[in-house]
């Protein structure tokens, strides 16, 4: 079942729940296939609560917006039980054409990424457990959580994944006016205004975003200026793939200081970096004249009859059309006010940079689990991507499945 705008916000089970999943995303999703398939769940007892029409909406709208065409990740890091699923998907379809995956590391289209996810979904039977609905506030007492929707309603549960993103506060740098027409944020809920007339577009970023938008805009005759505030960087994950294995974690969980941990973090992270053949494309954008990679930091912005006039710092201010800003997201603690308030409720641990101190099984709470940003002090500079939304479902797992009952 696939829910669309028009259809009614479905009721809240009438029964408590095993599990109630708030986060409809890459994590949610595979914290819930992970649940039902290895940690015995069932499905009837187990919901996705989120706002979007569908599960992993968010996703698929921002990596259509950006022109992705295959993931920075490898394949094996996908949301299905095993790592070798989505090659054997790829397998089974028709005619296994060329650029399904590519190399280094098997990388997988964007396109065959999405059709495994969808696979996914239908084999869980993920999609009629979505609740289409926003969690506003949570309270915990002896029996269990308590969850109330934004539509009204309540849902009680015996245990809560929290596994909300960063996403829903895009970047708007202070420059930049939210009511001109002409400036967008690519990831603001619904962009999809996009230069349909080709025009002269200032793109605002250096980082993976940054560089697919401005080679899609290149591919669609658009004339496109690129302004960081930082040269190319170029690194082919988003942190060293040694922090998948014990090369650099084991240093990390021994740490008790997790102020120390979120430096360790922030120092990992290859922030506004782009892949190696993003970084030849741009690059060959470059030498041919077709792109302008400009070096500064936006210091201002107006809008003149032309259109609009960028101030850069030590450099001639720079006029455009469109101005779309890839700034990328707020650092801020996901969950916004519910989480503020569950925090005060409850005591709920935190390190100095607000985000939770949990356990080995990221629990939060005896019945509160966390995934994605929530959990990166336990789980490192890997725990907002596809590979962390894995490492978390081997802990949740490992709670919330039933004991084992020893050989006799």
């Amino acid at each position: 079942m696939t829910l669309h705008r028009d259809q009614p916000i479905p009721e809240p089970p009438a029964t408590t729940l095993d599990c109630l999943i708030v986060g409809g995303g890459i994590h949610g999703v595979h914290v819930a296939a992970r649940l039902i398939g290895e940690a015995g769940v069932p499905a009837d007892r187990l919901r996705i609560l989120d706002p979007g029409a569908r599960l992993l909406e968010r996703w698929r709208s921002r990596t259509a917006t950006t022109g992705m065409s295959h993931l920075r990740s490898p394949s094996v890091h996908h949301l299905d039980l095993d790592p070798m699923s989505l090659q054997r998907f790829a397998g089974k379809r028709t005619r296994r054409t060329a650029g399904l995956f590519t190399p280094p590391f098997e990388r997988p289209a964007l396109e065959l990424f999405n059709a495994h996810c969808d696979h996914v979904e239908e084999a869980f039977g993920l999609a009629g457990l979505h609740l289409r609905d926003r969690a506003v506030g949570c309270a915990v007492d002896e029996t269990g959580v308590e969850v109330q929707l934004g539509g009204g309603g309540v849902v009680r549960t015996d245990h809560l994944v929290l596994a909300m993103g960063i996403g829903e506060r895009p970047r708007w740098p202070d420059w930049a006016p939210r009511e001109d027409p002409g400036i967008h944020h690519v990831f603001d809920p619904g962009f999809d205004d996009w230069p349909v007339d080709r025009s002269s577009v200032a793109v605002v970023g250096g980082g993976i975003s940054a560089g697919h938008v401005a080679l899609r805009l290149l591919s669609e005759g658009h004339r496109v200026e690129l302004v960081s505030r930082h040269p190319l960087r170029q690194h082919q994950f988003d942190s060293d793939p040694g922090w998948l294995g014990p090369k650099f974690t084991m240093k990390f969980h021994r740490e008790p200081d997790f102020d120390r941990r979120r430096a360790m973090i922030t120092e990992a992270r290859h922030v506004g970096s782009v892949p190696p053949e993003m970084g030849r494309a741009l690059r060959r954008a470059i030498a041919r004249g077709r792109l302008a990679w400009r070096e500064h930091r936006v210091t201002g912005l107006e809008r003149t009859t032309a259109g609009l006039r960028l101030t850069l710092d030590q450099a001639e201010a720079l006029e455009v059309d469109r101005v779309l800003l890839a700034t990328g997201f707020e650092s801020a603690r996901p969950g916004g006010p519910m989480i503020d308030h569950l925090v005060r409720s409850e005591s709920l641990p935190c390190a100095g940079c607000g985000y939770p101190i949990v356990d080995a099984c990221l629990r939060w709470h005896p019945r509160i689990f966390v995934t994605g940003p929530l959990a990166e002090l336990e789980l490192g500079p890997v725990s907002r991507n596809i590979a962390g939304a894995r490492r978390a479902g081997d802990r949740i797992v490992e709670a919330l499945s039933p004991p084992r009952r020893a050989a006799v």
